[in-house]
């Protein structure tokens, strides 16, 4: 699995997915992201299990921060769950994240790359990302109540 060490600091992002701290991924979404509280642990092994998946570890070997593309890794990319934990922000680190996600291969030739965001959008703008140009075309499920808190919108 493809593994990226930082120009500058020793952070590292990995694709390993034997190299996720899956009990601190459920931590931080189930109980500190707005999208996934109280996420139940048997979820986040199925998603991350049928993703893409980008880890980002600290100098130490401790998990900083995650990443997850939902993709046929052909024609669609749904990036989510993305996160960098308190004590790492402010480095660069999230866009670093980025450009590592956006640039794996295997999602080089997908027609369309989604997300969707709350409180990051000058972030994401940084690539290309913009509103929906065709709103109207996009129509959506969501369950308001599935982990037993309401999420955020």
């Amino acid at each position: 699995m493809p593994e990226f060490q930082h120009p500058v600091s020793q952070f590292v992002i990995s694709s390993d997915p034997a190299r996720l701290d899956i009990a601190a991924i459920h931590r931080y979404l189930s109980q500190d992201s707005y999208w996934a509280q109280n996420m139940p642990l048997a979820t986040l092994e199925c998603a991350i299990a049928n993703s893409l998946n980008f880890g980002l570890f600290a100098p130490d070997g401790r998990l900083a921060g995650f990443a997850r593309l939902v993709t046929d890794c052909a024609t669609f990319a749904w990036l989510c769950d993305v996160f960098v934990l308190p004590e790492f922000r402010g480095q660069g680190l999230s866009k670093w994240l980025m450009e590592v996600v956006w640039a794996a291969p295997e999602i080089q030739g997908v027609r369309r790359r989604m997300l969707a965001t709350l409180d990051a959008h000058g972030l994401y703008q940084q690539f290309g990302f913009q509103p929906l140009a065709n709103p109207e075309r996009y129509l959506e499920i969501k369950l308001h109540n599935p982990y037993g808190t309401p999420t955020a919108n």
